[in-house]
């Protein structure tokens, strides 16, 4: 199909979505899952080909998303389940769980079972040598129902990185797998092999139909009390203390909470006409924009603020939001949109970075205003307008030389007024070299003194002009009493 004609049909089939309300899917994230974690130009990996705010994605433009999950793995080929009448599965890092209407079988599990997450007693370890010590655990291939729970309906379930959270039809809370970091419950860190109850949601404090149950990286949460009080347990960011059982979360008390997901150390909340994000943020999966990146307490997406929000999913550095579009109006044309060619995201972000916008201040904005006037104003004058419009020291350096070449030169060595300059000179001690650098004012020469032996003490010094001293008698030394004609001790 040319793509002028699929650009007709998608935008067809958006006006056709729009029209009967429908749903779109939203991304914030990264979109180079390639180079996350490695050090390239411009940052970590990925860090400059992120979607920062919720982005329209155009290939799904149109399609009507109910629900959206987001987990991690490695890319396979489909293959047909083996459980029969599933409602609901959930993959974990290695594992799956899966929901089933048959009576008895109302929870399976199936994958790797090293922290116990599939919830049937053992982890399956073994040793793979024999002279020495190497640890390996057997996988169970097939879904295989959880027999601790096979007398109870479970109505929901998620998992998390390494364990598991279920809900049974009375609003019983159980968590199952890896209990570091307090993420199971139980105000310890072991590990539970098999679902274990967590002693908190009890009596008036279960959880009803519209309740939510939510698992991340390294933490669990949920709703429950009818009032949609939303509690947290585990690591929830990346300083302080763990909760190492559920507490309520009371900044967000009061809130019609709808759906929630938890990433690695991210989480997003769909409540009231609101979307609500709160975490580290990486790679912009929080969706704040470029002028903030993570907060530690739970804030508003503004981009967002009015539309509705069904489902989300959090995935590593990466969020899924979806929204409704009844009663939005033109909000979400507003939204960016992003055709899928990350490769040209990460060139226009690397331009972007290497090459920003200057920002000026106004007095620099000011200055540079003038000074275009000028060079317009001086570009439109004529050769003549621009000689007349000399400046003033030109014309002050102008008029000294024409006034000089005016001015005859007095002809006796006077400076005009009758008064000779050499002999003022003299009397002042001043020199009549004049000029810059080196020399520029030259000491005037001192006059002899009148001393009558010449400097200081000791003879005087030849050549001085000094009178000569009147002669030695006949006889003397020169240094008082008469001796012989010749200085030192007189000969014997």
């Amino acid at each position: 199909m040319p793509a002028s004609a699929a650009a007709g049909v998608a935008a067809e089939g958006e006006e056709n979505a729009a029209e009967a309300g429908g749903r779109e899917l939203l991304y914030c994230g990264t979109t180079r899952f390639d180079i996350m974690g490695r050090k390239v130009k411009g940052g970590m990996g990925g860090s400059r080909g992120n979607l920062v705010s919720p982005t329209r994605l155009r290939p799904l433009m149109g399609v009507d998303i109910r629900f959206v999950a987001s987990g991690c793995g490695t890319e396979v080929s489909p293959a047909p389940c083996l459980v029969t009448e599933a409602t609901n599965a959930v993959c974990g890092a290695d594992f799956t769980v899966w929901l089933s209407s048959v009576e008895g079988s109302s929870i399976l599990t199936a994958g790797l079972p090293q922290y116990g997450q599939l919830g049937h007693g053992s982890d399956n370890e073994y040793n793979t040598k024999v002279s020495s010590v190497k640890l390996s655990y057997d996988p169970q291939p097939r879904p295989r129902a959880v027999a601790t729970l096979s007398g109870k309906t479970v109505v929901k379930v998620a998992c998390g990185t390494n364990h598991t959270v279920a809900v049974d039809s009375s609003g019983f809370v159980y968590t199952w797998g890896f209990g570091g970091y307090g993420r199971l419950g139980h105000n310890e860190q072991k590990d539970e092999w098999q679902p274990r109850l967590v002693q908190i949601f009890q009596k008036n404090n279960i959880l009803g139909p519209n309740d939510i149950i939510s698992a991340g990286s390294a933490s669990s949460a949920c709703t429950a009390g009818g009032r949609g009080q939303l509690y947290m347990w585990g690591k929830l960011k990346n300083s302080g203390d763990e909760w190492m059982y559920p507490k309520p979360v009371t900044d967000l008390s009061g809130w019609n909470i709808r759906c929630m997901a938890s990433g690695s150390m991210h989480h997003t909340v769909g409540a009231d006409d609101s979307c609500i994000s709160w975490g580290h943020s990486e790679y912009g999966e929080l969706g704040y924009g470029p002028t903030q990146k993570s907060s530690v307490n739970p804030k508003k997406v503004d981009i967002l603020e009015g539309m509705h929000v069904t489902s989300v999913g959090c995935g590593v550095g990466m969020s899924l939001i979806v929204v409704d579009r009844a009663n939005v109006g033109n909000k979400i044309d507003q939204l960016d949109t992003f055709d899928g060619d990350s490769d040209a995201l990460f060139q226009e972000n690397m331009k972007s970075l290497y090459f920003p916008p200057r920002c000026y201040s106004k007095e620099e904005q000011d200055t540079n205003t003038s000074q275009q006037h000028a060079r317009h104003e001086t570009a439109a004058e004529t050769p003549e307008q621009a000689t007349k419009k000399a400046t003033p020291t030109a014309n002050s350096r102008s008029n000294k030389r024409k006034t000089t070449v005016d001015q005859p030169k007095p002809e006796d060595g006077t400076d005009g007024s009758g008064e000779e300059i050499k002999e003022v000179q003299r009397s002042h001690g001043t020199s009549t070299r004049r000029g810059r650098g080196r020399g520029a004012k030259t000491a005037a020469t001192p006059e002899a003194k009148p001393s009558g032996r010449g400097r200081g003490r000791g003879r005087p010094k030849k050549g001085t002009g000094s009178p000569d001293p009147a002669p030695l008698e006949a006889g003397s030394s020169g240094r008082g009493g008469k001796k012989s004609g010749k200085r030192g001790r007189p000969r014997k």
